[in-house]
């Protein structure tokens, strides 16, 4: 089982992975029951897909720090794209890169104790009404 220890965290265009201490990408989809007389169980369909972005920070309140980019993001409400990826290392089968579109409809600058590191969090539905890719070249 591999250690994630270098993960590649990219949004909008900037890569943030250094800031990151945090990911995780959530793919699901909606269930839809398909159940009718005469069944003896419940019967589900995969309805609409409806992944989901988290990332934790190390929260940077300078000039281009974390605060500065991800503020904007969510002031501004639109879809951005976000890539993330095992580790740094080349796009490959075996270090797959997830792209999508999600919507920075949460964000978290700080919610910490006195004397605790500064934390920083996003938690971003998915928005462009497109599959997630998985690139593997």
């Amino acid at each position: 089982m591999p250690i994630l220890k270098d993960a590649r965290i990219e949004i909008n265009s900037v890569v943030m992975s250094t800031d990151a201490n945090q990911v995780g990408l959530d793919l699901n989809a909606e269930e839809q029951d398909d159940t009718a007389f005469g069944d003896n169980a419940r019967a589900r369909l995969s309805g609409l897909q409806d992944p989901g972005l988290s990332v934790g920070f190390n929260q940077n309140f300078t000039n281009g720090g974390v605060d500065q980019l991800l503020f904007a993001l969510w002031s501004a409400g639109a879809v951005v794209t976000c890539k993330v990826r095992p580790t740094t290392a080349a796009i490959s089968t075996g270090n797959a890169e997830y792209v999508g579109g999600f919507l920075p409809s949460k964000y978290t600058p700080f919610g910490n104790s006195v004397g605790d590191a500064a934390k920083a969090n996003i938690q971003w539905p998915y928005g462009s009404g497109t599959a997630i890719a998985r690139n593997t070249v």
